[in-house]
């Protein structure tokens, strides 16, 4: 570890929630050095407490000097980025829009506190639906679109990567495609745009013995399914989220301009209901979204990402907030 770490960058978030999904963020974070300085906040401020003193004790092997700590909301002030994963699961025989009230009312609880303390760094939401409550924590913060910003479907996008690398035999860390839409039943792939290196997906398919273009709806299934079959197994998804807001974070603390599929506010770029929150790929730098990369969508994909566009619009108009 670097204990002498002067780097006058100041790198300080602050999680909301320390269940399975914050703390394996949060644990992520501490492995990579992402941050100087990190606050745990939950409702069970002693849970906050040993979770914290969890972490400060492997210190002495961590990739550098880090503050680590539970808090209040009053650490929100000086934040870089405040991330939200509380939320409630859903009660039997709770309907699905009784379930996005109650998470909804948190987020609006959470992202008032927040606001009390004059934050003016970048909210990412990382609860479920996480289309929706984002919409929810930009209503209520009244900050600019472009500072509120949602896990969206980057989990998913690093899901369908990993299914064409096992397929086509290639890293996955040149494989380049993304999954659009809302983070749930309705998103989609754009295979239009997807990419093995510099090559157009569907042109290295062609020239593969044993892959046609029914692999890439298997493909898709499995990345759709893929978190009912994780919870069929081991009850929750946390690792794969955690590991995901870390690369959102990075992107925003050093600057970098990358482009990540999260759940951005749609003005208008795409032919597709506005007033929403949805997953399209978007360029991150310290400032938020810099601009929302605009794709040449076939009339398919188009058509798709319009569907789940108006499905998202339905639920807000149904919903209390």
């Amino acid at each position: 570890m670097d204990t002498n770490d002067n780097s006058k960058t100041k790198s300080k978030v602050v999680i909301i929630g320390t269940g399975m999904v914050g703390m394996s963020y949060a644990y992520s974070l501490f492995n990579q050095g992402t941050v100087k300085e990190l606050v745990l906040i939950d409702i069970d401020k002693e849970r906050a407490e040993g979770e914290a003193m969890d972490l400060n004790h492997g210190l002495s092997y961590a990739p550098r000097k880090m503050k680590i700590y539970a808090g209040g909301y009053g650490d929100c002030t000086d934040a870089d980025i405040v991330v939200i994963t509380a939320g409630v699961s859903q009660k039997e025989g709770e309907t699905r829009i009784d379930l996005l009230n109650r998470n909804a009312a948190i987020m609006k609880i959470v992202v008032g506190q927040i606001m009390k303390n004059d934050f003016g760094g970048i909210l990412l939401v990382a609860s479920n639906p996480v289309d929706i409550l984002t919409y929810v924590a930009w209503k209520t913060s009244g900050l600019p679109s472009s500072r509120v910003i949602g896990s969206g479907t980057s989990l998913d996008t690093a899901r369908l990567r990993f299914e064409i690398a096992k397929k086509v035999n290639i890293s996955v860390k040149n494989i380049h495609a993304y999954i659009m839409g809302e983070h749930g039943d309705s998103e989609f792939v754009c295979w239009s745009q997807a990419y093995v290196g510099a090559k157009p997906l569907v042109d290295m398919i062609e020239s593969l013995e044993g892959i046609d273009f029914t692999d890439l709806e298997e493909i898709h299934d499995s990345v759709k399914n893929a978190a009912y079959e994780i919870i069929k197994r081991k009850k929750a998804t946390y690792y794969g989220i955690g590991m995901t807001l870390v690369s959102i974070t990075s992107s925003i603390l050093n600057d970098e301009n990358r482009i990540l599929p999260i759940s951005v506010y749609n003005d208008g770029i795409y032919d597709i209901e506005k007033d929403v929150y949805i997953g399209l790929p978007a360029v991150l730098n310290a400032e938020g979204v810099n601009h929302v990369l605009k794709l040449k969508l076939n009339d398919k994909e188009q058509e798709q990402l319009k569907h789940s566009a108006n499905l998202l619009k339905e639920v807000l108009n149904q919903m209390e907030y």
